[in-house]
């Protein structure tokens, strides 16, 4: 099995079952999208092993051109998340550089898949993970749910201001009914925000922080039980 790559230079395996050709195959596509991000900002090696090392955690510039060229038999995570930062990169995107390599072998013994579902499946983006993800999940609802309130309510802040300033009637009856959608939404978003809240605290764990305008929203809009189920989160 191989990772196809566009510009990272592809290397064939013998054996499609050989995991130590697997391992080779990961830490090429770190190699060549660490070259390919160093060049395009246009610098030397040397150049990256200084930003390394500004960051708090040394990378040799002959370590860095070993890697590139196939020499260094090892990758330690620390080093892609320092190269990742170097870089102005997440280190997801040394692992999996969604169109710059089409497909990887995500395990040894699998097929290829696309870079990007292998990169899903990395982040735990995937609705089928198991029970294990649930609290990832939750925290990932509390920020959407976040999201959404804050939005709902410069929606109806926005429409508010309309129906302030609308010159006709039509104008104004418009801006007033999406403000009351916008409520009715900054409302749901409420509720589903104080379901992920007391789900998490179920398990014993404590909720994210809430941000200031949230709060204040909050605080102003009146919230009923909620019959969300767990499985809309």
């Amino acid at each position: 099995m191989t990772q196809r790559r566009r510009d990272h230079g592809s290397k064939k395996a013998t054996d499609e079952d050989d995991v130590p050709e697997w391992v080779d195959q990961v830490m090429s596509t770190v190699a060549g999208e660490v070259r390919r991000r160093r060049k395009k900002l246009g610098w030397s090696a040397q150049d990256l092993a200084d930003r390394c090392a500004e960051i708090g955690h040394p990378i040799p510039r002959n370590v860095i051109a070993n890697m590139e060229s196939g020499r260094r038999s090892n990758l330690p995570l620390v080093d892609v998340m320092v190269l990742a930062e170097a870089l102005n990169t997440p280190p997801i995107c040394l692992l999996y550089p969604v169109g710059y390599v089409e497909e990887v072998q995500r395990l040894p013994l699998q097929h290829p898949v696309t870079v990007l579902g292998a990169l899903r499946r990395f982040t735990g983006e995937e609705t089928d993970l198991g029970a294990d993800d649930d609290m990832l999940r939750y925290f990932r609802a509390h920020h959407a749910a976040q999201e959404q309130m804050r939005r709902a309510q410069q929606d109806e802040e926005h429409a508010r201001y309309l129906a302030k300033t609308a010159h006709n009637a039509n104008g104004k009856a418009e801006a007033l009914r999406a403000q009351a959608q916008a409520a009715v939404a900054a409302e749901k978003a409420n509720r589903r925000l104080h379901r992920v809240r007391a789900f998490i605290e179920e398990e014993g764990v404590t909720p994210p922080h809430l941000w200031p305008d949230v709060i204040s929203a909050i605080e102003s809009t009146a919230t009923e039980p909620d019959t969300t189920e767990e499985n809309d989160l």
